[in-house]
């Protein structure tokens, strides 16, 4: 019997190992229903973007969630084994960067990427919920949840393209220079 192991595979196992990483890290010690609702809003929406690519019958879009994700939760635990950041709580060493952002982020983006503005705005406005419950808890500062988001972002900046292929966001890194990319496509 042989393995195989494809990117789905991968990145489905990265999913299921992070989920439980979300949850527990919340509900161990905590009394707070902010924070488990939090949590479970950070892991509904990489849920619902993953979800978004069988509605749409969508399987380039998948492969590019699976990119984005995974590259999102393996630089994500790579940050957080490298550097050690103390939680603003003092319950460990592994604050930076919020995977919870970080995920919540990604699959907002990827949703903004791929489908558009319209439909990710309620996935912004989860992932600001996410960024919003880790402060509140005492679980990471501002820097650990911002350098969460830009991590998921940019992950989905850079491998997402969009589904009818008329907008496109891209960020444009140079030495010097920093910003930007929009191209429409007129039809």
């Amino acid at each position: 019997m042989t393995l195989r192991v494809t990117t789905r595979s991968s990145v489905l196992l990265l999913l299921l190992a992070s989920s439980p990483f979300l949850l527990t890290t919340s509900y161990a010690g905590s009394d707070s229903s902010l924070e488990k609702a939090g949590s479970v809003v950070a892991i509904a929406i990489p849920a619902i973007a993953y979800g978004s690519t069988y509605y749409k019958d969508d399987k380039q879009g998948r492969e590019q969630f699976y990119q984005a994700f995974g590259t999102t939760v393996a630089t994500t635990y790579a940050l957080k084994a490298v550097i050690d950041k103390e939680r603003p709580n003092g319950d460990g060493d592994n604050s930076f960067p919020s995977s919870h952002a970080s995920a919540a982020f990604q699959s907002a983006s990827f949703i903004h990427q791929r489908y558009g503005l319209e439909y990710s705005i309620p996935a912004y406005l989860g992932a600001g919920f996410v960024a919003y419950s880790r402060l509140e808890a005492d679980e990471h500062d501002t820097v650990d949840v911002l350098a969460g988001a830009a991590l998921g972002m940019v992950s989905s900046w850079y491998f997402t393209t969009n589904y009818n292929d008329q907008l496109l966001i891209a960020p444009n890194l140079s030495p010097d220079y920093y910003g930007l990319t929009v191209n429409y496509q007129f039809k």
